[in-house]
């Protein structure tokens, strides 16, 4: 893939990040909202990154947001510092495309720096790509929540995968 830039995301790239967010919402396998958010409901969300501690990394190509990846603290408790929660999401045009794993990639590369010894990965147990890719770079099982997301009537579990750095 040409032309590709990880860069720190700018409250510029929010309306790119969001649509990329919504677009995966129909599918019913990579988030638990059920209608679309808007830019504004994100805002905060957005707003808690820094890259100095809890990055927000877009992907460019031809200066389009196509894939971004997010550090999130977990749990909000000053014992969990050195653990995050990573989101990984990839317009679907460019799914297949190895944008998954090269954030991913990147991630696991800049823990140390960040001082995040612990990543988590929260993802449906039916979500077997998101799974798989994370499974590549060593992430495993390390919950599973039976049973706790209703879409669509279907009851979903939601795996809890991790790896320590």
């Amino acid at each position: 893939m040409q032309d590709i830039e990880i860069l720190n995301a700018t409250l510029a790239d929010l309306e790119s990040i969001v649509a990329i967010y919504n677009a995966t919402i129909p599918s019913r396998m990579v988030t638990a909202d059920l209608e679309a958010v808007s830019v504004e409901s994100k805002r905060k969300w957005f707003d808690e990154h820094s890259p100095e501690h809890r990055p927000f990394w877009v992907v460019k190509q031809s200066n389009e947001v196509v894939a971004w990846l997010s550090f999130q603290s977990f749990y909000g408790r000053p014992a969990y510092n050195a653990t995050a929660e990573i989101s990984i999401y990839v317009a679907e045009s460019h799914h297949g495309c190895g944008l998954g794993s090269l954030l991913l990639e990147k991630a696991i590369q800049a823990c140390p720096e960040l001082q995040i010894q612990t990543l988590l990965g929260f993802v449906f147990g039916h979500n077997e790509p998101s799974l798989k890719l994370l499974g590549k770079f060593g992430f495993s099982p390390w919950g599973n929540l039976p049973k706790v997301a209703s879409l669509d009537g279907i009851e979903r579990d939601l795996v809890i995968v991790g790896k320590r750095i």
